[in-house]
């Protein structure tokens, strides 16, 4: 007669389990539900139609444009509202140009969407420069920058009449300071909503 230890009987359970550790597990799949059989009256079995199951689509992400009731009736609250909200952008340039980088040219695409939903309101564009170089130099130079960034809108489908241009050279800095920071947040077209 054998004797069976407690080792013995551990390893047997182990042997007698080890079909099942390894046996496949499947995930159950949900069916779609179908209608059952319908018989005709001749006794034919029609063949079941899958009901659809309902779909969620994804939401588009959409920029809310604003309502009339949204936009503020006095210019300075406009203003602030347009450029915070990014319905009016300006245009910045790189030192001593006045051409228009892919950066400005989305900005001034973003405002001309604006602009042409809202018609009622006019622009005035604003050249501005860094206080590098003389004060004549960069009036006539902010003068091209303002002139860019109008052309540019004129050609996104806004009507020129509507927008006037400025030159103020390095008299109105956004930014004092003199770091190559603050110099390039001076180099804009700073577009300016004004009255109906």
């Amino acid at each position: 007669m054998k004797h069976f230890t407690l080792k013995s009987f551990v390893c047997a359970v182990m042997v007698a389990a080890l079909p099942l550790t390894f046996s496949c597990r499947t995930k159950s799949k949900t069916m779609p539900q179908t209608t059952p059989p319908v018989t005709d009256t001749v006794g034919a079995v029609e063949t079941p139609t899958p009901t659809p199951m309902p779909v969620e689509q994804p939401r588009d992400f959409v920029q809310e444009q604003p309502t009339e009731e949204m936009i503020p009736s006095n210019l300075d609250d406009l203003n602030r509202m347009a450029q915070d909200r990014g319905w009016i952008r300006d245009a910045f340039f790189n030192y001593d140009e006045a051409g228009l980088s892919t950066d400005a040219q989305e900005a001034l695409t973003e405002s001309a969407t604006w602009l042409k939903a809202h018609a009622a309101y006019n622009l005035q564009v604003e050249g501005h420069c860094d206080s590098r170089g003389t004060e004549q130099y960069n009036l006539a130079l902010g003068d091209r920058r303002a002139n860019t960034a109008k052309d540019y809108l004129i050609t996104l489908g806004v009507d020129g009449s509507r927008i006037t241009t400025i030159s103020y050279g390095e008299e109105r800095p956004f930014d004092t300071g003199t770091s190559e920071a603050a110099y390039a947040k001076n180099r804009r077209a700073h577009l300016v909503l004004t009255g109906r």
